[in-house]
């Protein structure tokens, strides 16, 4: 049996949908909106934090992508294990980064905040989850190797489903058209997203 191979690639799938979190940041910058400089002003702070982590983040999804064909158990474990750290270090500085920039300038604010922290932190303890279930798979029996790495995949499509409902709700309204027109909340330039093989 083929083993790991398509299940890796159901990660890659999975993960990409996952991405779409953050590129949900990037959404397109709304016209006029310039009647509120603290509102910018909170959006650049949040921003300029966004790009390294955004950058980190399609770099960890790069990674397993590059690792799909991978017929090493053990290497791809590795490679697999690194990137969902790097993935909920990049969230929960994410998380930071929200927390720091306080409340933000407009109705209803500070319960968006909180929202977005506390959906932040928890996705970053969901990716660090992920990193310790396949840390612990048995590599040394490639059927089930690949059980368990189907497993966490299931897993992954479900934390990629599940909630970026707080950060859309960030991204709304004014605070949204300001994070949008802010260079660090736009997609990095120059890699796109996972396309299914």
């Amino acid at each position: 049996m083929e083993g790991t191979n398509p299940v890796n690639k159901k990660l890659v799938a999975a993960l990409s949908g996952g991405a779409a979190l953050v590129v949900a940041l990037t959404g397109c910058g709304g016209g006029g909106g310039e009647s509120n400089k603290k509102v910018n002003d909170w959006a650049k702070t949040v921003c300029d934090e966004v790009q390294p982590q955004l950058k980190k983040i399609q770099s960890a999804n790069a990674a397993i992508q590059a690792a799909s064909d991978e017929p090493d158990s053990k290497k791809l474990q590795q490679t697999d294990s690194q990137a969902f750290g790097d993935i909920s270090e990049a969230y929960a500085a994410l998380g930071k980064a929200v927390q720091d920039a306080g409340a933000p300038p407009v109705k209803g604010g500070e319960q968006t905040q909180k929202q977005a922290v506390k959906e932040l932190n928890s996705t970053s303890k969901a990716y660090k989850d992920l990193q310790t279930a396949v840390d612990k798979l048995d590599t040394s029996d490639k059927a089930k190797f690949a059980a368990g790495l189907n497993s966490i995949a299931d897993d992954l499509k479900k934390l990629s489903n599940s909630g970026d409902k707080a950060l859309q709700k960030l991204q709304e309204g004014e605070v949204g058209k300001a994070m949008a027109k802010q260079p660090g909340c736009q997609k990095p330039k120059g890699t796109s997203t996972a396309s299914p093989s």
